[in-house]
């Protein structure tokens, strides 16, 4: 990771800690948490992201009809455990052709969705929330509301869930047809399930 790692903002290189700082840098946004490089979408994959992160690793489940699991990434150290986690997949879109989808949770602060989504901002930014929620998605009995995040060529829905963001990311942006019923998650963090995961080609959304 350490000589592939990019920012979660704007994918430029990052710079690993030095003698005088324990921070990774970003030339254009200071101190950063770095992003690895994505995971192929395989079980290996899926157990090293999922025993290192502090945040949920969401997955609809069940998948749409048709859709793979297509990688996965993390943003994080060793000294501070991933931060961020982001899921990928790939299937039909509902409305004809192909379609993809990110799945992200963060901390407040990292910027991984923001970056994806192209806003200036590490977080959606002033006036989020101010309106009617667009979608919704349900972690057991719990239901978060999502808002429409403005993005060309993607629908991106944005959230809090389980005290961090939650992000939700379609190409092409017809593909937001999927939310039109409320979407079930798991975290892949918990033991407990035993879930057949069919797994696909790498995703080419995701970042570094």
């Amino acid at each position: 990771m350490k000589d592939r790692a990019v920012c979660p903002r704007c994918g430029n290189q990052a710079h690993a800690p030095t003698v005088w700082s324990s921070a990774w840098r970003c030339d254009a946004h200071g101190e950063i948490t770095p992003l690895a490089p994505a995971r192929l979408p395989t079980r290996d994959g899926l157990r090293t992201l999922a025993s290192h992160t502090r945040v949920p690793v969401w997955l609809p489940w069940p998948l749409p009809q048709g859709w793979l699991i297509s990688g996965f990434t993390g943003a994080g150290d060793e000294r501070t455990g991933a931060r961020a986690s982001a899921v990928a997949l790939s299937g039909p879109n509902p409305l004809g052709g192909p379609a993809d989808l990110l799945v992200v949770a963060e901390e407040p602060g990292i910027g991984l969705g923001a970056g994806l989504a192209g806003l200036r901002g590490p977080d959606p930014g002033d006036g989020f929330a101010d309106g009617i929620p667009n979608a919704t998605v349900k972690f057991g009995s719990h239901e978060a509301p999502l808002w429409l995040v403005e993005s060309d060529g993607k629908a991106v829905f944005a959230g809090e869930m389980e005290g961090s963001w939650v992000w939700l990311m379609l190409w092409p942006d017809t593909a937001g047809a999927l939310l039109v019923e409320p979407l079930a998650l798991r975290d892949l963090r918990d033991p407990e399930q035993d879930l057949d995961l069919p797994f696909g080609a790498l995703s080419r959304w995701l970042p570094a």
